[in-house]
């Protein structure tokens, strides 16, 4: 495994979102904002369930009193603390914010994946965009992401090249008239068991969140729709984020009628 593809396996679920969803070249979002950072809210719950920290018990986010290492162990902690338990999109609209955003960023411009570049905005206001800095991480997940998706398997080449053999003792008496019968001394392969294609918890989770924030499609332009629902289908981290952008998208279209 090289150096990019370290980094890229290093990153958590909200690192890897929010790297997919930024333009490598100016560092502005591929999504609307407010998909951004509802879909990282989500991306966060996401990292805290596979950590197992939390999970979903009955219709409610609940800590599981396991205490793993984490980058949001403030978000944890919250989670921890509140004396009535919330629903996963209650949860998702509580984290989402501006604020969230920035620190993944910082966390990703820390190990040197992407560059903070500040702007002025008629000399009194400053925003600050996060372009590309090493494209090694993204590219690892691009081609992982599109392994996933299409089922493919590893190298057939690379597996029967490593692909154990093994030898029929001499003693042994072939029966002749078998048409499948290998004769005393020869080599003959080990039958190999089904390669599975299956991606990983953590890949199946990140494809779900691409594809709630409608992003999925822009990545992957050739993606089976199908192949990507069936992976994404029922994740609860998921199914909160698309509730909440729907509730947003009918705010926004009733107050345009206005």
């Amino acid at each position: 495994m090289d150096a990019e593809t370290t980094k890229a396996a290093d990153l958590s679920l909200p690192q890897a979102f929010l790297l997919l969803a930024t333009n490598d070249k100016d560092g502005t979002p591929e999504v609307p904002v407010f998909a951004l950072r509802t879909t990282l809210a989500g991306a966060i719950l996401a990292e805290l369930e596979l950590l197992g920290a939390i999970g979903l018990q009955g219709k409610h986010v609940r800590a599981t009193g396991a205490a793993p290492p984490t980058d949001f162990q403030r978000e944890l902690e919250l989670i921890r603390g509140k004396s009535r338990p919330h629903t996963p999109k209650r949860w998702v609209s509580m984290l989402e914010g501006r604020a969230e955003v920035q620190r993944v960023y910082e966390g990703m411009a820390a190990r040197g994946i992407v560059e903070p570049v500040g702007e002025k905005h008629l000399g009194l206001f400053k925003s600050t965009r996060y372009p590309e800095k090493d494209h090694g991480p993204k590219a690892a997940l691009l081609e992982k992401l599109q392994a996933a998706l299409s089922g493919a398997a590893p190298d057939p080449a690379k597996s029967d090249a490593q692909a154990p053999v093994a030898e029929v003792p001499d003693a042994q008496t072939p029966d002749t008239n078998a048409p499948d019968t290998i004769a005393p001394g020869t080599i003959a392969p080990v039958a190999k068991a089904p390669v599975s294609t299956a991606p990983d918890d953590r890949t199946t989770a990140l494809i779900a969140l691409l594809h709630a924030a409608g992003l999925l499609g822009k990545l992957f332009t050739a993606a089976d729709r199908t192949r990507a629902g069936e992976l994404s289908k029922d994740y609860w981290p998921t199914r909160a984020v698309e509730d909440e952008l729907r509730m947003i998208r009918l705010a926004q279209e009733e107050a345009a009628t206005l």
